[in-house]
Order: structure tokens, then C-alpha cells, then sequence
């Protein structure tokens, strides 16, 4: 059986972290559906507790995803590292915190499960489970956005990694998430598969199709930049370094 194997060093010994790959990818892809019910469900949850009142219904889809986050990246990370974003994931292929063969089976976990959990969060609160998004978000200033929030993003992630300081990255990855709900136009969604998988809802969080390649586009450029912030700021990151990200929460420091 395939193995990925990563290696971590602590004051103690060296800790050995083992997962199939199978296993990885199965956890990015129930983390992926989890982390698209939680965005999704929650904004149609908001939608009807305050009709018309769009700032209220966006602090609690905020708020609901930023603790989601905070959730998941602590129950998957030292299975699979909680990325559930393709660009964390290409990214850390290319710091060699993971093979790019395994960022490619994550992506196909992760763009199907945020598709899944589109359709589990219409079927919850009794909708069609597939209608697509007619909420078109395509301007140049949601795309300028969704390049800041990714970047960012990454940003935050990496730097965590290279500082030794991943154990905060469930809490920083969501309060940073849900901050940028609002100071981006976008309202963040900084993830491809995630993306993909809110076409799939006319809802609250939903997103037009022909709105859908711009925000993939900006996201990947958000990824190269960030990937050039991360040079910039904390040079010399290595794969040990960036395999800090692939197993957060498995304890990379001492106490």
C-alpha cells in the first residue's frame, strides 16, 4: 500500500506521521464537503433568521465559517493537514511540503467534496439539490479582491509553518477567513474548489458560473503571490518547513 510518510522533529525524538494516501485523500475530501456545508448552509440559515438584512446574514455566514474552520483544520490536520484549497496544496508541492502527485489527488478530493457539500447543504434545508447560482459576481474589483484574499491567506499559512508556530493555524486561518468576509468585496472565497462547489446553490453563497473562471483565475495569482510574499519575508523555506502545514495540529513544538 502507497504510503506518504512526513517526518517532523521535536525536542524529544523525531515524531513520525503516517497516513495512507488514500486516507489523506478521503480527509480532504469529507473536510472539503464539511467546509461547503458550513459556508453554504450557513448562509441560507442566515437568509431566512434576518430577511433582507444582508450585513447581519454575511457576520453570521462569517462567523459560522471562520468557527467551521477553526473546527476542521483541527479534526483533519495531522491526517491530511486540512488544506481543502487547492492552491495551499500546489503551493506546498512546490516548497516540497508535499509531491506534486499528492497535491493532484487532493485536488480532485477537494473540488468533490465542496461540490458534495453544496449539494448536502441544499438537501438540508430542503432544496433542489443542484440549482445553479444566478448571483454573478464578475467585476474587476471582486477579482483585485479574491487576489488579496488568497494571497493573504497563503501568506498567513506559511508563515505559521516557517516560524514554527503551525499549532495556531486552525485559529488564525479562520479569524483571517472571516475577517476578509469583510474587508474584501469578494467576501473571500479564496479557494477554487470552493469555487466550483457554490455554482452549485442559488443561495446566499452561491456564485454564477460565468462568474466562476475571474474568481479561479484572480485565486491562482493570489497563490503566486502569496508564494512571493512567503520568499520575500521568510526566505529559505524548506520542505520540512512547509510539511509543518500537511500535519498542523500533529505538534511541531515543544511545550
Amino acid at each position: 500500500m502507497l504510503r506518504v510518510i512526513v517526518r517532523l522533529e521535536r525536542d524529544n525524538g523525531v515524531l513520525l506521521n503516517e497516513s495512507p494516501l488514500w486516507r489523506r485523500a478521503l480527509a480532504e475530501y469529507v473536510g472539503s464537503l464539511l467546509l461547503a456545508a458550513i459556508v453554504i448552509g450557513s448562509g441560507i440559515a442566515a437568509q431566512r433568521l434576518s430577511p433582507h438584512a444582508v450585513g447581519l446574514e454575511l457576520l453570521e455566514d462569517g462567523v459560522a465559517t471562520g468557527l467551521g474552520l477553526y473546527v476542521l483544520i483541527a479534526t483533519f490536520g495531522p491526517i491530511s493537514g486540512a488544506h481543502f484549497n487547492p492552491v495551499i496544496s500546489f503551493v506546498d508541492a512546490t516548497f516540497g511540503g508535499v509531491s506534486w502527485r499528492l497535491a493532484w489527488w487532493y485536488l480532485t478530493a477537494q473540488v468533490a467534496g465542496c461540490t458534495s457539500g453544496a449539494i448536502l447543504a441544499n438537501l438540508m434545508f430542503s432544496r433542489p439539490a443542484v440549482t445553479l447560482s444566478t448571483h454573478h459576481r464578475a467585476t474587476l474589483a471582486h477579482g483585485l479582491a479574491e487576489v488579496v484574499a488568497t494571497a493573504g491567506l497563503v501568506f498567513v499559512i506559511f508563515a505559521l509553518a516557517k516560524s514554527n508556530r503551525s499549532s495556531l493555524a486552525p485559529a488564525a486561518v479562520g479569524a483571517y477567513i472571516a475577517c476578509a468576509y469583510f474587508f474584501t468585496s469578494s467576501t473571500s472565497f479564496a479557494n477554487p474548489a470552493i469555487v466550483v462547489g457554490r455554482m452549485f446553490t442559488n443561495s446566499f453563497a452561491g456564485i454564477a458560473p460565468r462568474s466562476a473562471p475571474l474568481f479561479v483565475a484572480a485565486e491562482v495569482v493570489g497563490g503566486v503571490v502569496g508564494l512571493g510574499l512567503i520568499k520575500l519575508f521568510y526566505p529559505g523555506v524548506s520542505a520540512r518547513d512547509a510539511a509543518r502545514v500537511t500535519d498542523a495540529l500533529v505538534g511541531t513544538e515543544s511545550g
